[in-house]
């Protein structure tokens, strides 16, 4: 679907959509567990339901409910699968990564796919600690093969790839017979979507003892408990209208909660450092996908603004240091990429023009937002993309004054 966007302000109030990081979480968590749960306030974008369907693969079960989910857990048991289950992940990063290490406790490994650039995304740290512990995987033609059962012990990875592999080994590894220990070897990422996943745990009453320190999580063996549990807003889909508030949008946001371990949250902070004028600098290596909206922001800000520790963005749904900087410039903006770091030049006005959404919701979403403070009409290419995470986003961009016209 492609769609022209005439320039106007927004106006209104709006709610972001639950968290799609903490919807992964909770569902899995609740698909685990020795009984059923609840979990309100769920979306049903393109991520949350591959998460839900590779549960399902594993033998977890879940139904609708008016306010959210009844979700059905497996009791943690090891399944007895005549053949390995098949997972498809769709183009959720995080459903395959945690998934991974957890078909492998509940169950002796399996076959994994996905769409879009997924299967290309890296997996190395996985691959390194299979190959310490003789587990047997193949990757070819877009479809990865994971069969051995992980056991107890120390599991060393980098923390510079993704946070995502910590998440996954936390939460599988509470269903082995003996206690384990993940450590990080080089300072980790994205450490506050860690913490989202130890306070999940810890709601189903799985305690994970972290020392800073030295950067390791101790885990015990422990049964997952069903809960009852609600999904925050999402700071990551929160910052694409913080973003048009900077651009002159008179919004309100309503729904987010200020004390969120959502790393995403720190878009607060960002956008009152790009309130003033001059030179700026951002370190996204704990919030790498605030790049598009705050890019947004920078673009008609007086002065120049460096992101950096961005080089996992390369490996996202796009090269996403190459597309914002190419979104950036067909609006007329000014950029210039470096292999981990993008800079923004600020110009006084976007004149408009046409955007390759690269089939990633980020750049749809980003774009839109600048559209408002475009001189002339901004025609998107792939707007459908906002259907993996955030597939309400052209009903509320409509709902606030948007002029957005189906090509």
């Amino acid at each position: 679907m492609d769609v022209r966007i005439y320039p106007r302000r927004l106006s209104g109030v709006v709610t972001p959509p639950p968290s799609k990081s903490l919807a992964h979480r909770l569902v899995i968590a609740a698909s685990l567990a020795a009984g059923t749960s609840t979990i309100r306030n769920t979306d049903f974008s393109q991520d949350v339901e591959a998460t839900l369907r590779c549960m399902q693969a594993l033998g977890g079960q879940w139904e609708a409910m008016e306010d959210g989910l009844r979700v059905t857990g497996i009791g943690g048991i090891r399944q007895p699968f005549g053949a390995l289950p098949q997972f498809d992940c769709g183009e959720s990063g995080s459903t395959l990564r945690f998934l991974i290490p957890i078909s492998m406790t509940a169950g002796q490994g399996g076959i994994f796919t996905g769409r879009g650039r997924l299967m290309e995304r890296p997996q190395e740290p996985y691959f390194h600690l299979f190959q310490e512990r003789g587990v047997a995987w193949e990757q070819r033609d877009g479809m990865l093969t994971v069969q051995g059962q992980l056991a107890p012990g120390e599991y060393r990875l980098p923390g510079n790839v993704s946070s995502q592999f910590f998440t996954g080994l936390l939460m599988a590894l509470p269903l082995l017979e003996g206690p384990s220990v993940v450590v990080s070897t080089t300072a980790l990422e994205s450490a506050s979507y860690v913490t989202m996943t130890m306070g999940v745990l810890e709601q189903c009453g799985i305690r994970v003892r972290y020392s800073p320190q030295i950067q390791s999580f101790g885990i015990s063996p422990g049964i997952y408990c069903p809960f009852e549990s609600a999904v925050e807003a999402d700071w990551s889909q929160a910052a694409f209208w913080y973003a048009a508030i900077a651009l002159g949008s008179n919004l309100r946001l309503r729904g987010l909660n200020g004390r969120s371990s959502q790393g995403d949250a720190a878009v607060v902070a960002h956008c009152k450092k790009l309130s003033h004028d001059g030179t700026a600098v951002i370190d996204l290596s704990d919030c790498p996908d605030l790049l598009p909206p705050l890019a947004v922001m920078a673009a008609v800000r007086r002065g120049t603004t460096r992101f950096t520790g961005a080089a996992r963005l390369r490996l996202k749904e796009s090269d996403r240091l190459a597309t914002v900087h190419q979104m950036l410039s067909a609006l007329g903006g000014a950029a210039s990429e470096e292999a981990d770091s993008l800079t923004v030049y600020g110009v006084s006005t976007l004149p408009g023009g046409t955007v390759d959404g690269a089939n990633d919701h980020r750049i749809v979403m980003a774009a839109a937002i600048a559209a408002a403070r475009c001189q002339g009409p901004v025609v998107i290419r792939g707007a459908e993309a906002v259907k993996k995470s955030y597939p309400g986003f052209w009903r509320d961009y409509e709902n606030l004054g948007g002029d957005v016209r189906v090509l």
